[in-house]
C-alpha cells in the first residue's frame, strides 16, 4: 500500500463550522482511520495547513490535535506560493471568500469551499470560469445531501415510492438569541448585509442544491425576506442594528411542475421533530425527512380525514406514518463529501458539486432578494460558462 500525502491549506478553521465539521470530523477523522483508501493500492493522507488571522489560536489547534506546529500561517500568499500545498479550502466569512479563492486559483491550487462562493453572481461565475481555465479541480460543500434523513428520502425517490411528485414543503430554523440576556448562537456578521450576512444568502444556496439534486432545477422563485429582530447585541455585548434579513418565505417552481415552499427563519421557536424538515407529497405516497429521520405514508395506508371542527380529533395522524429504516450506517456528511472530493482530486472524472453549482446557489439567493424587493415572481435562467 502506497501512502500519498495531500497538503490542504484550511482557511477559517478557528470558526465553528471550519473547526468542528471540516477539520475535526472530516480530515482528522480520516487520519484516525489511516487515510482514504482509493482502492488501487494508494492511501491518501490529508495533511492540514492551518491558515488564519490569529496565529496563537491556530497554534493552539495544531497542538491540541498533534499537527505540525510549523504548518500554521497568517500569510495566505506565502501558503499559496508553497508548491507542496495541493488544495485550498475556505471556510472564512463570506465577504473574504471570493478574493481568497481567486488567489488560490491563480496559484494553481485545487479548490474546495464553503458557500456562498461570492457576494454576487458575476463573481461566482467568474470563479467557475477561472477554475476551468486553470484546469484545477474545484468543489463546493453541499453537506445536507449527505444527511441520513435526506439519504433515506432519496432512496424513496429513486425507488419510485412517491409516484408523481407534486410538492415539497420545508421548514427550517430556530430562535437565535438577540445577545442581550443570552449569548447569540451565531456571529454578528450574519445580521449585517454589508458583511455578506442574511438568511437568504446563507440558506438559499442550500435549498438550490437540495431541490436541484433531489427533485429538479429551480425555474422560478417568489420570496419575501424580512428582518423580524431589528436590534441585536454582538460578541462584545455591544448593541447594533440588524441590516440583513433573518427570515425568508419562498416558493420555488421546479422543472416539471413540482412546487416547493420553504420557510427559513432565525426568529422561530422549534415545534417540530428536527431543526429542518421537508414534506414531500406524491400521488402514491408522502414522506417527511429531517436531518436524521424519515417517515413515510403510502396511499394504501392514508387515512380519510373529514373536516369537523365541532368534535375533538379522534385520529393520531402522526402515528399513522412509518419510519424509513436506516438499512446501513451513515457517516458524517461533511466527511463523506470530503472523501468524494479527494477522490476527484486524485482521479479526475465527472464532478457536479463544483463552482458552477456554487454559482447557482448565489444566483438563487440574489433572485430571492430581488423578488422580495420587487414583490414579484422571477424566472431563474440556466447558468452556463
Amino acid at each position: 500500500m502506497t501512502r500519498k500525502t495531500l497538503r490542504i491549506a484550511m482557511n477559517g478553521v478557528t470558526g465553528r463550522m471550519g473547526y468542528r465539521q471540516h477539520l475535526v470530523r472530516s480530515l482528522l477523522a480520516l487520519r484516525e482511520e489511516g487515510g482514504l483508501d482509493l482502492g488501487d493500492g494508494t492511501v491518501l493522507w490529508p495533511e492540514p495547513v492551518l491558515v488564519g488571522r490569529r496565529e496563537h489560536a491556530l497554534r493552539a489547534l495544531a497542538e491540541r490535535h498533534g499537527l505540525d506546529a510549523e504548518a500554521v500561517s497568517t500569510d495566505l500568499d506565502a501558503v499559496l506560493a508553497d508548491d507542496t500545498v495541493d488544495i485550498y479550502f475556505d471556510a472564512q466569512v463570506t465577504s473574504a471568500r471570493e478574493d481568497a479563492l481567486r488567489r488560490a486559483i491563480a496559484a494553481g491550487k485545487h479548490i474546495y469551499t464553503e458557500k456562498p462562493t461570492a457576494l454576487g453572481l458575476p463573481g461566482a461565475l467568474e470563479l467557475a470560469r477561472l477554475a476551468r481555465a486553470a484546469d484545477v479541480r474545484h468543489g463546493v460543500v453541499q453537506d445536507k445531501l449527505y444527511l441520513p434523513g435526506l439519504q433515506k428520502l432519496k432512496r424513496l425517490i429513486d425507488g419510485g415510492f412517491f409516484g408523481e411528485i407534486l410538492s415539497v414543503r420545508g421548514e427550517f430554523g430556530y430562535w437565535v438569541f438577540e445577545g442581550d440576556w443570552q449569548e447569540s448562537q451565531r456571529p454578528a456578521w450574519n445580521y449585517r448585509a454589508e458583511e455578506g450576512g442574511g438568511i437568504v444568502a446563507d440558506m438559499f444556496p442550500h435549498w438550490e442544491y437540495l431541490l436541484h439534486d433531489l427533485f429538479g432545477p429551480v425555474r422560478s422563485v417568489q420570496a419575501l425576506a424580512t428582518t423580524h429582530i431589528p436590534r441585536r447585541w454582538d460578541e462584545r455585548g455591544k448593541p447594533y442594528e440588524a441590516t440583513a434579513d433573518d427570515a425568508a418565505y419562498g416558493i420555488f417552481e421546479l422543472e416539471g411542475g413540482i412546487v416547493a415552499q420553504i420557510n427559513s427563519s432565525w426568529a422561530v421557536r422549534v415545534n417540530r421533530d428536527e431543526l429542518v424538515e421537508f414534506q414531500v407529497d406524491g400521488t402514491h405516497g408522502s414522506a417527511v425527512a429531517g436531518l436524521r429521520n424519515c417517515r413515510a405514508q403510502h396511499r394504501s395506508a392514508t387515512s380519510k380525514p373529514v373536516w369537523n371542527p365541532d368534535v375533538p380529533l379522534s385520529e393520531d395522524f402522526r402515528g399513522q406514518w412509518q419510519d424509513v429504516p436506516d438499512n446501513g450506517e451513515f457517516d458524517n456528511g461533511f466527511k463523506l463529501q470530503w472523501e468524494e472530493f479527494l477522490r476527484h482530486v486524485a482521479h479526475g472524472g465527472p464532478w457536479s458539486r463544483d463552482l458552477l453549482a456554487g454559482a447557482r446557489g448565489v444566483q438563487l439567493a440574489e433572485l430571492g432578494l430581488r423578488s422580495s424587493a420587487e414583490g414579484r415572481r422571477l424566472d431563474v435562467p440556466e447558468l452556463t460558462l
